[in-house]
């Protein structure tokens, strides 16, 4: 019998695959005519660098781990987040707020965790989308996803998200999203107390 070759792709072209994946446009999940799932806006094109999206120490940003710490870096879009004892360190691409005027930056702490959460818009919303609805309960059309992480300060929250094409981008109106697999897993991992500063 014929041994059969089989052809194992090489490293390089592995990864001249992986990044020709990671380059490809993420799917839009928006609804036409859904005020709460709009169509993208659109950004400037931005140089793909994958060494923006880094690990970091938890050192030069908290004077301890105690009830474990959450990084948000506004920058480059990432949430890190160290456990307790350091022994967990994750990394998440993350959506940060439309514009400077809706992003806060600062300290603040983990004060409630919600798993289906339910969405109210916040009066400033409102104001600015009169067409919202004043309340949507939890499932697939709540803008806080599956789980959400209430901060200290009001209004503001680490949630998970349904469209996932926000993820990475400019898309929210002050609060910090990430997929709904990522927000499920920091959810488990973070307490009430939990530290957040915002960069």
């Amino acid at each position: 019998m014929a041994k059969k070759h089989v052809h194992l792709p090489s490293r390089r072209g592995f990864l001249a695959g992986a990044t020709s994946l990671l380059a490809s446009p993420a799917i839009a999940q928006f609804i036409p005519g859904d005020p709460l799932r709009p169509a993208p806006e659109p950004e400037p094109p931005v140089r793909r660098n994958v060494s923006g999206f880094r690990a970091m120490e938890w050192q030069p940003y908290f004077s301890n781990t105690r009830n474990g710490a959450i990084l948000v870096d506004t920058v480059s879009r990432a949430l890190h987040y160290w456990s307790e004892d350091q022994t967990v360190y994750k990394l998440y691409p993350s959506s940060v707020p439309l514009t400077e005027e809706l992003t806060r930056r600062g300290r603040t702490s983990v004060i409630r965790k919600v798993e289906g959460p339910s969405w109210s818009p916040t009066p400033s919303m409102k104001k600015r989308n009169p067409e919202w609805p004043d309340y949507i309960p939890p499932g697939p059309d709540n803008p806080l996803g599956t789980h959400a992480l209430y901060l200290s300060w009001k209004y503001y929250r680490i949630h998970g998200t349904h469209d996932t094409r926000k993820i990475g981008r400019r898309s929210s109106n002050g609060c910090i999203g990430l997929f709904n697999e990522h927000i499920a897993e920091l959810y488990a991992l973070t307490k009430v107390g939990t530290q957040v500063l915002l960069i």
